[in-house]
C-alpha cells in the first residue's frame, strides 16, 4: 500500500525519482515497471505499478464500446496512459505530453493513494489540500457513503 505525501523535484530530462521507500515495493510488484495517466477530474497524474494498470484497463475494455462515457473515460485514461520504468536510481519518466497536462515543471509532490500515487505540481497539490480542508470532509450536510458509515477514524 502507497501512503503518504512526498516532496519531490523533477529533473532536466523530466525524471524523478521515486521515493526509496516504495522502491523495493515496486521492484517486488511490478518490476519497476509503472503506468502513468491523468486524473480526469483533477490537473494531477495518476501512477499505477503495472499489475494494478492491467486490471483497471481490462475493466474499461469491459464497458459498453458505443457508451458515450465510456467512450470519453477511454480515450483519456487509455489514451494518456504511458508505460515507463524504473531506472537503477529509482528513477522514472515522465512524457512532455503529461507533464504539460499536470503543470509540472521543478516541483512535485507524490501522493499515496492506496494502489496508486498521485503526481501534482507542488502549488496545485498545496491549494488543493487547502480547499479540502477548508472544506472539510463531512460538511454542508453531505451525505456519507453507506461505504464509509462504518469507518472509525
Amino acid at each position: 500500500m502507497f501512503r503518504g505525501v512526498t516532496a519531490l523535484t523533477l529533473d532536466a530530462k523530466g525524471r524523478m525519482a521515486m521515493p526509496a521507500r516504495y522502491r523495493d515495493l515496486l521492484l517486488e510488484r511490478a518490476g519497476g515497471n509503472l503506468v502513468i495517466t491523468i486524473h480526469t477530474d483533477d490537473r494531477c497524474l495518476w501512477i499505477y505499478p503495472q499489475p494494478e494498470w492491467e486490471e483497471i484497463e481490462a475493466r474499461i475494455a469491459a464497458l459498453p464500446a458505443f457508451n458515450p462515457v465510456t467512450t470519453k473515460l477511454r480515450r483519456l485514461l487509455v489514451g494518456y496512459a504511458t508505460d515507463t520504468e524504473m531506472d537503477g536510481a529509482g528513477r522514472i519518466l515522465l512524457a512532455p505530453t503529461l507533464r504539460e497536462y499536470a503543470g509540472l515543471e521543478r516541483k512535485l509532490v507524490l501522493v499515496g493513494q492506496g494502489k496508486k500515487f498521485e503526481l501534482w505540481d507542488e502549488e496545485r497539490w498545496n491549494a488543493q489540500r487547502d480547499q479540502l480542508l477548508a472544506e472539510g470532509v463531512f460538511r454542508d450536510g453531505e451525505a456519507l457513503a453507506p461505504e464509509l458509515q462504518s469507518l472509525v477514524l
